[in-house]
């Protein structure tokens, strides 16, 4: 069991370049279900915080990369990983996880990564986008890892 210590937590990043801009038609059901889901994973067990936009509503507004404005980034904290599989798989989450073909285009390579961070500590686009591309070159390890093969928080003087 992955159980990490009560001074560490998970970031999660999914991205995913959508099939037509957010206030397209195709859209409109995707970007109407936001808020609800949101709010789902703000009182999910385990939820430590979710980056928003200057806002504070959600992330769609957020570009990861500047010149792809079709590509949305999804950052959050949890207090493990069974935690944030939880949210995922087993809550309404799943339900919108099943529609994703409709609003999403496929990815051809990692577009989801998790690592362990210091309790406290909120990832930066940045951050995020860089534990993607680690996952993409190296494949999954102590620095970003997946459900598939999730990795086990630090202990000790372990870095994070």
């Amino acid at each position: 069991m992955l159980c990490p210590m009560s001074d560490t937590h998970l970031a999660q990043v999914n991205i995913g370049r959508i099939v037509a801009p957010l206030d397209s038609p195709e859209l409109a059901d995707f970007v109407a279900q936001q808020p609800e889901i949101n709010a789902l994973a703000d009182r999910s067990p385990g939820f430590v915080w979710r980056l928003v936009d200057d806002g504070g509503k959600d992330a769609t507004g957020i570009r990861p990369d500047g010149n792809d404005a079709l590509l949305l980034i999804n950052c959050s904290v949890w207090e493990s990983v069974e935690a944030l599989r939880n949210f995922t798989y087993h809550s309404d989450h799943l339900r919108l996880l099943g529609r994703r073909r409709e609003w999403f285009r496929r990815m051809g390579e990692a577009h989801q990564a998790m690592w362990w961070i210091p309790a406290g500590h909120r990832p930066t686009v940045a951050e995020a986008m860089e534990r993607v591309r680690m996952l993409r070159e190296h494949g999954p390890g102590p620095q970003a890892f997946t459900f598939r093969e999730p990795y086990p928080a630090p202990t000790g003087a372990a870095q994070l």
